[in-house]
């Protein structure tokens, strides 16, 4: 795999590779899905022996993205993991949001709350959503709509990296008609949606916590950022400023 300057495989870069003119970047708008309920039992189900689940062992390789502030990093290199049962020193989430995450169920006694979420795409709807100021969305905290987009960093990770319980959803986890598929079979899901407008709404879901050791690069959006990240661990730091910028 030939990566950039900026940490990237070379032809996902848009700036290093850009798309021929008229032609959709990584960072293109593209329209919301809509999703669709499986029963969670279905959903669940782990495909072991299948001709269908050896080819998908590529897809391990795919990466997925974590977006926090900076200003919770340092407690996040303390723990030496990213933890779903630790209240982050800058909250994004608004208090709606943790309630519909808290109340959502993945399997019987694991809330969505209970999952340390990642998104499927650099241009997710979500991260688009805050980087440009989330001034009419109530899913987002005032301190997430207050803070500059530069002061956010993307911790990037393998989805094979992510332990064979991690969850794929087809949108907003906390939403009511979102599927949810573990293992082969959330390999399965996520095959047939990374090309489309649903990988844009869909999530990763790691249960309780992610090791840090899971991360393969930290993006950021300046030099400033970078340093500040890279006095506190020794994981990769590429500036990146197309992440950052609305």
């Amino acid at each position: 795999m030939t990566e950039c300057i900026h940490g990237l495989e070379l032809e996902r870069c848009d700036v290093c590779s850009p798309a021929p003119a008229g032609a959709p970047t990584a960072n293109a708008k593209r329209r919301p899905a809509v999703t669709r309920r499986l029963a969670p039992a279905k959903a669940r189900a782990v495909v072991r022996g299948t001709a269908s689940a050896r080819p998908l062992r590529s897809l391990e390789g795919e990466r997925a993205y974590h977006v926090t502030h900076v200003g919770n990093f340092a407690a996040i290199a303390t723990s030496g993991a990213l933890r779903a049962d630790i209240s982050p020193e800058w909250d994004l989430s608004s208090v709606l949001t943790r309630d519909l995450r808290r109340s959502a169920e993945v399997s019987p006694g694991m809330s969505v709350a209970a999952y340390v979420p990642f998104f499927l795409s650099p241009a997710a709807s979500r991260w688009e959503e805050l980087r440009g100021g989330a001034v009419n969305s109530t899913l987002w905290s005032d301190r997430a709509r207050a803070a500059a987009s530069t002061d956010y960093i993307v911790l990037v990770s393998a989805i094979g990296s992510l332990g064979e319980h991690a969850v794929v959803t087809d949108g907003d986890a906390a939403g009511h008609l979102t599927r949810f598929a573990e293992g082969a079979r959330g390999l399965e899901l996520f095959a047939r949606i990374r090309d489309s407008n649903t990988a844009l709404e869909a999530e990763l879901l790691a249960p309780m916590a992610v090791p840090l050791s899971s991360i393969q690069l930290i993006g950021v959006a300046n030099d400033r950022v970078r340093d500040r990240v890279r006095a506190l661990t020794s994981i990769k730091v590429s500036v990146y400023p197309p992440w950052f910028h609305a």
